[in-house]
This record gives structure tokens, sequence and C-alpha cells, in this order.
């Protein structure tokens, strides 16, 4: 009787723990396995690129606005005044237009950059830059033609440079003719020693 409840005590213990084993394995055969996080991959956008220690990276290089050009005469320029003198002459008559270039119209410092374009030889185009191009003469005494003249708009006063003339004929010390365009009578010449631009002169300029 005893080996009876012995065995049947055995056999109720096994089949519970045998129960109790395949609940627990199908549970864990349930059970979602963790799934790995898929990464997104490296963008550039937010990425510097690695440049060698102590170097900075390259930058596009600035493009330095180009210089004007000017040309010289072939030769020795003393051979060219009579030629600059009989170009300017026949621009004799021609009405004032500020910013002009041609017989249409032209404008003082308009008249010495087409003269000298005619003839081959490429100058500034503004006065203030005609002022300031080639070699100040020393003296009036000095002055010769094909020179180019200056003036301020006030007598007697400093100032910025606002007319220009080339010199055309050097008579004696008392005549100086030299070639420009007034604003109200247009491409005229005149006498440096004129009440109206003996005041005005500043300086005179030999471009070569």
């Amino acid at each position: 009787m005893k080996k009876q409840i012995s065995f049947s005590f055995i056999s109720t213990i096994c089949l519970f723990v045998l129960s109790f084993i395949l609940f627990s394995c199908d549970t864990l055969r349930k059970s979602p396995a963790p799934t790995a996080q898929k990464r997104k991959p490296p963008t550039t956008a937010n990425r510097r690129p690695a440049t060698p220690a102590g170097r900075r990276p390259a930058t596009a290089a600035r493009t330095a606005p180009a210089k004007p050009t000017y040309t010289r005469p072939a030769g020795n320029y003393s051979k060219e005044i009579p030629q600059v003198v009989e170009v300017a002459r026949t621009y004799s008559g021609t009405p004032y237009r500020s910013g002009g270039n041609d017989k249409n119209g032209i404008d003082c410092s308009g008249l010495i950059c087409s003269v000298y374009s005619e003839i081959g030889i490429k100058v500034p185009r503004i006065s203030w830059q005609q002022s300031e191009f080639g070699t100040e003469v020393g003296s009036i005494e000095e002055i010769r033609a094909g020179d180019w003249l200056f003036f301020v708009p006030e007598a007697g006063k400093e100032g910025y440079v606002s007319h220009a003339g080339i010199v055309t004929d050097v008579r004696n010390q008392d005549e100086i003719f030299f070639i420009h365009a007034s604003t109200s009578r247009g491409v005229r010449e005149d006498n440096l020693f004129s009440t109206y631009f003996k005041g005005r002169f500043v300086k005179a300029m030999r471009p070569f």
C-alpha cells in the first residue's frame, strides 16, 4: 500500500514538473527577439571635410579687377606732335556734349582721348586721370606743343580739375594756344594767357 502511494505521489510530481517545463518553453518561443536599431548612413550635410592640421580649407581665388592699359607712341613722341595737332584741329567747331567722344558732340577730356585714339595711342578718358598721366612740366616757360593743360573751375582758387586741352602752338611767352572743348562755344583754340584761362590754369603735363 505504501509503495502504491509513493509511486502515485512521485508520478504526480513528475507530471507537474514536466508540464511546467513545457509551458515555459512555449512562453520563451512566443516572446519576440529584440531587433537591432537600423542606423541611418552618415550624410555630408552637417559634416566638415577633414583638413590637415594647421591648414585652412582652400577658398576660391578672387579675381582682381583689370587695370586699364594705356599705350605709348611707337617712336619718339616729339615726332607724333604735328599729327596730334593736325588731328585735334579737325574737331574745330564740334559742339560741346558732356560725355561725347566724336564729332557729333564732345567734351574736353573726350577730345584728348579721341585725338590720341585716332593715331593709335590709348590714354585716360577722365580729366583728373589725364592730369596725373605723364610728367608735369616744371614751368610755363617750358610748355610746348603736344603738352596737356589743366584748369580749375574758379580763378585763383584751388579745386578739382574741371577742364583740359592740348597745346597746339607756342608763339612766344605770352601766346600759348591750346585746343579744347568749350561748354559754350564747342571745340576751339584759345590763348592760355587770356584773362579767363590764366587765372584758372593749374598745371601742364607732358604725356610721353
